[in-house]
């Protein structure tokens, strides 16, 4: 019996349907780099570089300061000057800002009028040298000029001192107090706490609650007088004409 071409197609579709069951072919495996092109390819990839351990430090990192070990033996630490304790460790002109009334420049000006230099580490200074120290920073008004001191004009002594430590404070405070007494403008702004030297007080240095609370506050309060108070009583109509007549 001869086959047809429908008996054909059937015996054709259960053949093609395994191989349609078949899994597809597994794709080869990559293979790992090793050595340096695989590193290569991570940083390139990452684009940062690998972390370093805690132990080790980068190159140029700030180290931590160390511990200054003077060789005199008769080194101090801690130096007395004008009544206030200076670190010996510094160099004599910064450990002299540490004075109350003393600056940089004027610290400056006194190694030199002391004839000291002033990189060395005050403690490394002899108890004389010191004492020449500080004799210079007393005697600063006569040496310096009067721009250079820091109470220039004195109204009652007519002299121009320089003040140092505490005496700064109290001298500071008894001109603030001379100003409130005679009710200048600088007084009276120190005794409103307000600014002194021209500032602008629209924006910044506002003292007290703001306005804006203030106002508010009292609309409350004038709203709650409204209603708390009784209602006034109404005005009399007038008699009609009739009335009047009888």
């Amino acid at each position: 019996m001869d086959r047809t071409p429908k008996d054909a197609k059937e015996e054709a579709a259960p053949a093609a349907a395994p191989s349609a069951e078949a899994p597809p072919p597994e794709k080869p495996a990559k293979k790992e780099r090793t050595g340096a092109k695989a590193k290569e390819g991570k940083e390139g990839k990452d684009g940062k570089e690998p972390k370093e351990g805690k132990g080790k430090s980068r190159p140029g990192a700030p180290t931590k300061a160390t511990k200054v070990v003077p060789d005199n033996p008769n080194f101090r630490y801690i130096v007395r000057v004008a009544n206030t304790d200076l670190d010996g460790t510094r160099s004599t002109a910064l450990a002299l800002t540490k004075v109350r009334g003393v600056g940089l420049r004027l610290a400056e000006t006194t190694c030199r009028l002391a004839q000291v230099n002033p990189s060395e580490m005050i403690g490394n200074l002899p108890e004389p040298t010191v004492e020449g120290l500080e004799a210079t920073l007393q005697a600063l008004p006569t040496k310096v000029p009067a721009w250079m001191v820091n109470h220039p004009v004195e109204p009652v002594l007519g002299d121009s001192p320089h003040y140092l430590g505490p005496d700064l404070e109290s001298r500071r405070r008894d001109d603030i107090n001379v100003m409130k007494m005679i009710r200048s403008y600088r007084g009276v702004r120190h005794e409103r706490g307000q600014k002194v030297r021209g500032q602008r007080t629209r924006s910044n240095g506002r003292t007290g609650m703001a306005a804006g609370v203030l106002k508010k506050a009292a609309k409350e309060a004038a709203a709650a007088a409204g209603k708390e108070a009784p209602a006034a009583p109404a005005a009399p109509t007038a008699a009609p004409a009739a009335e009047k007549k009888a």
